[in-house]
Order: C-alpha cells, then sequence, then structure tokens
C-alpha cells in the first residue's frame, strides 16, 4: 500500500510539471520587454513599436493601457501584457462583471485587438507597496475574468498580478521558501483563482537590487551568473545564480500553499547601466544575455528543469522620470535614438 501510494503521489507531481512544461511551451525561446513611460525624451510609440519588431521581440509590458501605445504596439504584431493600474482596482472590484467589461472594452480593446492581449496584470506590487488595495484585488480579478469570459476570451486572455519578490517571506534556501504571512488572505483566494484559470503566478524580481541591499551576503557574481559564484547547495539542488534561486524559492511557497502546479512568470528583471559601482553596461549586457539565452534554450530552474519561465526584461527605455536612486532611471536596454545601450541579441 505505501508503495501504491508512493506512485500515486509521484504520479500526480510528474503530471503537474508536465502541465507546467505544456503550458510554458509557446513561450519557450522568446523574450518580452517592459515599456514604462515615466520619462521626458521617449520616442513615439510607433517608433518603440518598430524597434522591437526590428529586433525580433514580439512580447511587450505594458503598465496602463495606454490609448497611444495599445494601438501601435498591435499593429505592429506585438502580443501584450497589458496592467491594470492599482487606481482602477476600487472600481473594478465593486463594479461587477458589467463594470469589468465596460472598463475593458473602453481601455484596452478600444484601442488593441483582443488577439493582441495575452495577460491583464492587474495591480502593481499591490502586497509591497499599495495595502490600501489589497483587499480589491482579487475580487477586482475574478471581475475581470468573467468579463473576459462573457466576451469569450477566458481563455485566451490571463488575468494575474504582480508581486514584489518581497511578497516571500523567506527565500534562503530556495527550498524554505514561503510567503509573507500577512500576504496569505489576498494571496490564498487568488492562488485558487490562478489555479482555476490557468494563469501564472507573477514575480518581479532584480537580482541587482538584492546586491545592493546586502552585499556582505548577496556576492555580485551570484546576482550576475557570474563564473566564480560559490554555489548554494539546498539538498540535492544546486543554485549558482540569484535569479533560478528566487523562482525556486516561489515555486516551494507554492508547494506549501498547496498550489504547486501554478507556473511563475517573471514580469520584470533587468540590470541598470548607471546609478551605482555595480550598474556598468558591462553587467547590464552579461545579465541581460544571460536571461535571453535561458529563454532561448528554455532550460527551466534546478527544482523545474526544461519548464521555461517566461521573462519580460525592464526596460525598453531609461525613464528619467522615476523616482527613488540614481539606478532607477537606467535601465533602458536602447537608447532614444534606437541605438542598444550595450551589445545583446534577442534571439
Amino acid at each position: 500500500m505505501a508503495t501504491r501510494t508512493a506512485l500515486c503521489l509521484l504520479g500526480h507531481v510528474l503530471l503537474a510539471v508536465a502541465s507546467i512544461a505544456a503550458a510554458a511551451a509557446g513561450d519557450a525561446g522568446k523574450i518580452g520587454i517592459c515599456h514604462g513611460r515615466v520619462g521626458s525624451n521617449l520616442p513615439p510609440p510607433s517608433a518603440a513599436a518598430a524597434l522591437l519588431k526590428q529586433n525580433g521581440i514580439t512580447k511587450a509590458r505594458l503598465f496602463l493601457p495606454d490609448p497611444a501605445v495599445l494601438p501601435a504596439f498591435a499593429a505592429a504584431g506585438i502580443d501584450l501584457m497589458v496592467g491594470v493600474p492599482n487606481e482602477n482596482l476600487t472600481f473594478l472590484a465593486a463594479s461587477g462583471p458589467e463594470g469589468a467589461a465596460r472598463w475593458l472594452r473602453s481601455s484596452v480593446l478600444a484601442h488593441a485587438p483582443a488577439e493582441r492581449v495575452r495577460y491583464l496584470a492587474v495591480g502593481n506590487e499591490v502586497l509591497y507597496n499599495n495595502q490600501f488595495y489589497a483587499p480589491h484585488l482579487v475580487p477586482a480579478m475574478r471581475n475581470l475574468h468573467a468579463a473576459l469570459a462573457a466576451l469569450g476570451l477566458g481563455g485566451r486572455v490571463k488575468v494575474s498580478s504582480a508581486h514584489a519578490s518581497s511578497v516571500l517571506a523567506a527565500s534562503y534556501p530556495p527550498s524554505a521558501g514561503a510567503f509573507d504571512a500577512a500576504s496569505l488572505t489576498v494571496l490564498r483566494p487568488m492562488l485558487q483563482f490562478l489555479a482555476d484559470t490557468g494563469a501564472p503566478f507573477m514575480v518581479n524580481t532584480y537580482p541587482f537590487i538584492s546586491y545592493v541591499n546586502d552585499p556582505a551576503n548577496v556576492q555580485l557574481a551570484y546576482a550576475l551568473f557570474g563564473a566564480g559564484a560559490a554555489p548554494v547547495h539546498d539538498g540535492a539542488l544546486v543554485y549558482t545564480n540569484l535569479f533560478d534561486a528566487t523562482v525556486d524559492a516561489l515555486v516551494a511557497a507554492l508547494e506549501k500553499e498547496g498550489f504547486g502546479a501554478v507556473p511563475v512568470a517573471v514580469t520584470e528583471t533587468g540590470w541598470p547601466t548607471a546609478g551605482h559601482p555595480a550598474a556598468t553596461p558591462q553587467n547590464a549586457a552579461a545579465y541581460n544575455a544571460k536571461i535571453v539565452e535561458r529563454a532561448v534554450r528554455g532550460v527551466g530552474t534546478p527544482k523545474r528543469p526544461g519548464v521555461p519561465v517566461e521573462v519580460f526584461l525592464f526596460d525598453l527605455y531609461d525613464e528619467d522620470g522615476k523616482p527613488g536612486p540614481e539606478f532607477e532611471r537606467h535601465f533602458g536596454i536602447f537608447r532614444a535614438d534606437g541605438r542598444k545601450a550595450y551589445d545583446i541579441n534577442f534571439a
């Protein structure tokens, strides 16, 4: 009986991993790029869309449904992750599926055809710095999904929410990954929603910022996928970079909550070129090139080998209007004139 039970459990695990791999397979070999708009010298949306197309980039994350950007990107054949601003969550939570449908039609579908929209990212880092909106997050997600389903788009457009990596209360070693207990009242119903709808858990993760905040404990080489980084041994698994370790800590946290089959998508990651001694074009090129290479190869992580992680690099251009430390304004992969900030290829 014990052997039969063990085999049954193993079968469930293998089926879960297979389903995650199947869900991710369509995006293997593709990289997305975030297009923030908090800048004073940004090129027009048509130029940004053309730049993506010229570089073979077919996916973009927009932080809000900008009526100028949506049609330009859609016309260029770019698949879109469209952000739902935090300030819209209270209305979307209270207005029911009908109100969500009105918002969806006027804010998104009036400017981009449904076939170009792949995700709605409902809120951004709400549990990190916008707790006022936290009670409204899951109801807004449910209403938007119901509105999409009524339009026949429930299976095509996935609804999720992007989290800061601080949603984890524990992440070292990765197998100890656990969500912040204070957020579980929101996260548990959200995880059930993601499991029910086949949407990924979205996270913004920046090894650069982890290094800046804790240089005594985070090696620069470990943050950069660099040779010579001291590996982290976690049982039978070995980690040579912080990106993998963070993703697998999230996987461990999902498993602890009973949602180990939910895929993880990295909705922001990148490395700046200025504003800190470690923020150089050389380091940015090394980090982002490794992210692209892994997407192309679909390598997965030590805990989920062979399961591609969908990734969106941050940022298309520098954004000189962003608040915070100086490096926040220097994540751009391209200059405003379309030249690359450093040598990088996307295939």
